[in-house]
C-alpha cells in the first residue's frame, strides 16, 4: 500500500490573525459567505467587518443554526448559489466548521476554516461529521481534499474556556501513540494509505510539545493571555495532531473513546477527555514500559485530564457497563484493529481496569 500524507493548503496562526482575514481570502475568492453562530458573531463581527471593508470586498455573514445536518447544509448551499458566493468561511467550533466544509464541497468552492477553540484536531481534516437536525449522529462525509486554509487567532483561543484547551491536549495526546501503532501494523489511515515517516515525526513532535509546554499553556489560558507555550500547544492541538491523526492513523485510544460513549456516566465529558483515558488503555494494551505510562499519567494529572473512571463520573465500577465499553471498542471496523496485535473485548476490559487503577 502507498504511503500518503494530506494537509490543508495553508496554515496560519498568530495573535489577531482574524484581522487579516480578507487579505488571505482575496487570493482564493472575491465574494465570501461567512458562517458563524450568534455567540461567535459577537466576538468576531467587528474585526471581520473591518478586514473586508479595508479591501472593499463584498461578503455576507450567515448565522449557523447549531447543527451540522443535511437540511442546514442544503440551506447554506442554496444560499451560496443564489448569492453568487465563490468561497465559504467557517468561524467557530467543530459543527460550524464541519458545516462550512460540507457546504463548500457541495457548492464546489474553496473553504477557509477559522477555529475559535483549540479543543480538537478536526479543523485541518478532510472530514465532516453529519448529524440529524435533532443532534443524533448520522454519517461521516469524507471530503476529497483538506481545507484550503486554516487560520488560528491565538488571542481568541486564549479567551476561550480553559477546559476546552485541556480537552484538546487530551485529543492530541493520543496522536503519537496511535500513529506509532499504525506504523508497526501497517494499518490504513484516513488519508488512504499507510503512515508516512513525516506524519509519524509530526505526531511525535506533537507529544513532545505537550509535555514541554502543556502546563505553561494552561496557565496562560487561565489568565486569558497569549504566550509562546500557548502558541506551541495550539499548534500541537490543531495542526500537528490534525496531520498526525489523519495521515498517521487512529488506533485503540479513539476506539475506547467510542466505546465510552455507550455509557451515560461519561456523556458529560469532552471528546479529548475520553481520548486521554483511551490513551492510557492503549498503553496498557501494548504493555508499554512503566516509565512511559507514568509520564503520560503525570502529564494528565498536571494539566487536569482524567486518569481514572471515578474522575470521569463512574462512582462505583460497573463490570457490565465496562464490558459494554470494551465490546463497542472492538466492534467490526473500529480503529482498535489497527493495533499491531489481535485485540479482544476481554483484553480491553482488563486494560480499562488496569488503566483506572494506575490512574488513581
Amino acid at each position: 500500500m502507498e504511503r500518503i500524507i494530506i494537509s490543508p493548503g495553508k496554515y496560519i496562526q498568530g495573535p489577531d490573525a482574524i484581522g487579516n482575514l480578507a487579505q488571505y481570502v482575496e487570493k482564493i475568492g472575491s465574494h465570501p459567505l461567512v458562517l458563524a453562530d450568534e455567540t461567535v458573531q459577537q466576538i468576531v463581527v467587528e474585526p471581520v467587518s473591518q478586514s473586508f471593508s479595508a479591501l472593499n470586498m463584498s461578503y455576507s455573514i450567515e448565522t449557523f443554526c447549531g447543527e451540522c445536518s443535511r437540511p442546514e447544509i442544503e440551506r447554506l448551499t442554496d444560499l451560496c448559489r443564489s448569492g453568487g458566493h465563490d468561497i465559504v468561511i467557517g468561524i467557530g467550533g467543530g459543527k460550524t466548521l464541519d458545516t462550512a466544509k460540507a457546504t463548500a464541497f457541495y457548492h464546489n468552492v474553496p473553504v477557509v476554516i477559522v477555529p475559535t477553540l483549540a479543543s480538537t484536531d478536526a479543523p485541518t481534516s478532510a472530514l465532516s461529521v453529519i448529524y440529524t437536525p435533532e443532534g443524533e449522529f448520522s454519517e461521516y462525509l469524507l471530503l476529497p481534499s483538506n481545507p484550503n486554509m486554516v487560520i488560528m487567532d491565538t488571542n481568541i483561543v486564549a479567551g476561550a474556556p480553559v477546559r476546552l484547551l485541556v480537552a484538546g491536549m487530551g485529543d492530541a495526546l493520543s496522536t503519537y501513540f496511535e500513529a506509532r501503532a499504525n506504523s508497526i501494523s501497517g494499518g490504513q489511515t484516513m488519508a488512504g494509505g499507510v503512515p508516512t515517516a513525516s506524519a509519524l515525526a509530526l505526531a511525535k513532535l506533537c507529544y513532545e510539545t505537550l509535555l514541554a509546554d502543556g502546563l505553561k499553556a494552561k496557565i496562560s489560558a487561565i489568565n486569558h493571555l497569549s504566550s509562546t507555550a500557548l502558541d506551541n500547544v495550539i499548534e500541537a492541538n490543531t495542526y500537528l495532531s490534525g496531520i498526525g491523526f489523519e495521515s498517521g492513523g487512529l488506533a485503540a485510544a479513539h476506539a475506547v473513546h467510542n466505546g465510552l460513549t455507550h455509557v451515560e456516566e461519561f456523556h458529560h465529558l469532552y471528546h479529548g477527555e475520553k481520548v486521554a483515558f483511551g490513551t492510557l488503555v492503549l498503553l496498557v494494551l501494548e504493555n508499554a514500559p512503566m516509565d512511559e505510562i507514568q509520564t503520560v499519567l503525570n502529564f494528565c494529572k498536571e494539566v487536569g485530564l482524567p486518569t481514572n473512571l471515578h474522575q470521569m463520573g463512574m462512582k462505583e465500577l460497573d463490570n457490565e457497563k465496562l464490558l459494554r465499553v470494551a465490546e463497542a471498542s472492538c466492534a467490526e471496523g473500529e480503529t482498535i484493529h489497527n493495533m499491531p496485535f489481535p485485540v479482544t473485548p476481554s483484553a480491553v476490559l482488563s486494560a480499562i481496569y488496569s488503566a483506572h487503577t494506575l490512574g488513581l
